[in-house]
């Protein structure tokens, strides 16, 4: 059985981020900025690390793919990733792999330049999923579902030609809660993203390191490190798009009630089975069984009193 990465919260602190990337900040932050930057890394450190302890998404040896977007949660998954392992107990690789999806003017040259400017082992792959989705998806109609779809097996099918037997995506908690909300309100079903999973087909484990994280800390970490965001045109501008929706919702609710979001997030990870309703989760048909046992145990015990 392979030992799970296992971080000590000092180890976890004490080594400062660095960004060696073309667009790295030139001026030296002042002493207050400087002090809510470090306080801001060893926040998602510590949470990113903990995420890894408790769902044992790194072992001894994993290759792990980092699908990089170009976005700001994959960027900072990367950055983060990379300062744990040098502090990590056990031995583990990181591969970073961007899918170029041949969306038009997407600047090509951004991600492999970022990437050969800190030392990070990548790969392009390039897959013509744009021409496909506007193809197939109708006018008027979101392209989420089919993007993601191929996109997600265009990756799978990359992570075991280069070895990589754990696939990092760069999913936060906001994400979870919004794909939680979507699947009730569009779905009729109580799921959302977990922070590990394996592929329908058995042959891929997917990991989201940044299960526990804010998307505002992320975005803020993202700014200070003057990442080469690379914005997605296919869906980001989308005006019918669900998600941005239910994203909104929950940003009104957070700005009423402070603290929400974190007790939302909590119910994710703390689920009664017997509360809820889904017979394939819970035996309602075998209750009354039960109560009898029970009952019998409560008879032999007042006897034997």
């Amino acid at each position: 059985m392979q030992d799970a990465v296992t971080f000590d919260p000092r180890e976890r602190d004490s080594a400062p981020l660095t960004h060696s990337g073309p667009d790295a900040p030139q001026q030296q932050p002042g002493t207050q900025d400087k002090r809510e930057f470090n306080k801001l890394q060893k926040r998602l450190r510590r949470q990113v690390g903990n995420a890894i302890i408790d769902y044992g998404m790194i072992h001894e040896g994993d290759r792990v793919m980092v699908c990089l977007s170009g976005g700001k949660d994959s960027y900072t998954l990367l950055e983060i990733l990379r300062n744990l392992q040098r502090n990590a107990p056990v031995d583990f690789s990181l591969v970073a792999v961007n899918l170029d999806q041949k969306q038009p003017g997407f600047p090509e040259h951004v991600l492999p330049e970022y990437l050969e400017s800190i030392g990070v082992d990548y790969h392009i792959l390039e897959r013509d999923t744009y021409s496909v989705v506007k193809e197939k998806t109708p006018e008027g109609k979101t392209t989420c579902a089919l993007c993601s779809r191929l996109r997600r097996g265009s990756l799978y099918g990359f992570a075991e030609e280069i070895g990589a037997n754990k696939i990092a995506l760069g999913h936060h908690r906001e994400d979870i809660l919004e794909t939680l909300f979507l699947n009730m309100f569009f779905g009729g079903s109580l799921k959302s993203m977990p922070p590990k999973l394996l592929s329908d087909d058995g042959r891929n484990m997917v990991i989201r390191p940044l299960a526990y994280c804010r998307e505002a800390d992320i975005a803020e970490f993202a700014r200070q490190m003057a990442f080469p965001i690379i914005p997605c045109n296919l869906c980001g501008s989308q005006p019918n798009l669900q998600r941005q929706v239910v994203k909104e919702m929950l940003a009104e609710w957070e700005a009423k009630h402070p603290g929400r979001l974190e007790s939302m997030f909590k119910a994710v990870t703390n689920v009664a089975p017997s509360q809820l309703a889904d017979r394939e989760l819970f035996d309602f048909a075998g209750l009354e069984k039960k109560q009898a046992r029970m009952q019998a145990s409560r008879i032999d015990i007042q006897q034997e009193l």
